[in-house]
């Protein structure tokens, strides 16, 4: 009866040691698109199709001309999923075996020190084991959820008038990385769009046009310039307002750049 028992128990161990080492997506009626790799769970919320002004809006302050204008409409024709916060140093390693970050103390922090390649190389394994086309967000879906999207109260920050409640960044952070979804979520439930850490996008780094784009996504050009979105921890206020941007090459990766997921539906 004993050695019943105890062969049970093994196999039962055996099962959930199997089950944990498994990366799978799963989908709830809500459309929160949840990714488990070896016990660590990332959320994907679901952003549906809209269309919006992307730039320097009319309530936005302390703004960088070069970069945030000329403000122009934007169309999303597709519903997406995006993370509902930026890509952990548990998931990170669960997917690719190592933790690059250079700041490692804390749970459920960022990860960072991750170049716009290495992201690259992410979703790419990431696929393979599941299936699915993980990818960066492009800017435009990027920004779109960051106003929160149809619900937007035109904000200057990610889902509070108060860069306080909404971001880590230079006067609150101690010089220190946070971990995610602690401060205040948007309109939509995402958390730290503003602050926490920059974010990579798909897009190649480029000036705004002044016409009317349909579902954008810029091809870098021979510089291999990427776009960050969102300021970070080491960031003064204005970086942290969700219309701020900048470029940097394919290949830096410092310890205030991380990313989020995005999902086609």
């Amino acid at each position: 009866m004993k050695k019943t028992i105890l062969s049970a128990a093994i196999a039962v161990l055996t099962l959930s040691a199997c089950q944990s080492d498994k990366t799978e997506v799963s989908e709830d009626d809500n459309g929160v698109v949840t990714l488990s790799s070896k016990g660590i769970d990332y959320e994907l919320l679901l952003v549906n199709a809209g269309t919006f002004n992307i730039g320097a809006t009319s309530e936005m302050k302390d703004i960088t001309p070069t970069e945030e204008l000329p403000m122009h409409e934007v169309k999303l024709t597709k519903d997406y999923y995006i993370g509902k916060t930026e890509v952990t140093q548990e998931l990170w390693e669960s997917v690719m075996g190592n933790n690059p970050s250079a700041i490692k103390e804390g749970k459920n922090l960022p990860v960072v020190n991750v170049s716009w390649e290495d992201c690259q190389q992410f979703v790419k394994k990431l696929n393979a084991l599941t299936g699915k086309k993980f990818r960066l967000p492009t800017e435009a879906e990027w920004e779109y959820a960051a106003r929160g999207g149809a619900k937007s109260n035109t904000l200057q920050w990610s889902g509070s008038i108060y860069v306080e409640r909404v971001a880590w960044y230079k006067s609150n952070s101690d010089g220190m990385l946070h971990p995610v979804g602690t401060m205040d979520k948007n309109e939509l439930g995402f958390h730290d769009f503003s602050g926490g850490v920059w974010e990579w996008c798909q897009d190649g780094h480029a000036t705004y046009p002044k016409e009317a784009q349909t579902d954008p996504c810029v091809e870098a050009d021979s510089t291999q310039t990427y776009v960050i979105r969102g300021g970070g921890w080491n960031s003064g206020r204005s970086d942290c307002r969700y219309t701020a941007r900048k470029g940097l090459s394919g290949k830096s990766d410092n310890a205030d750049i991380g990313f989020r997921l995005a999902m086609s539906k």
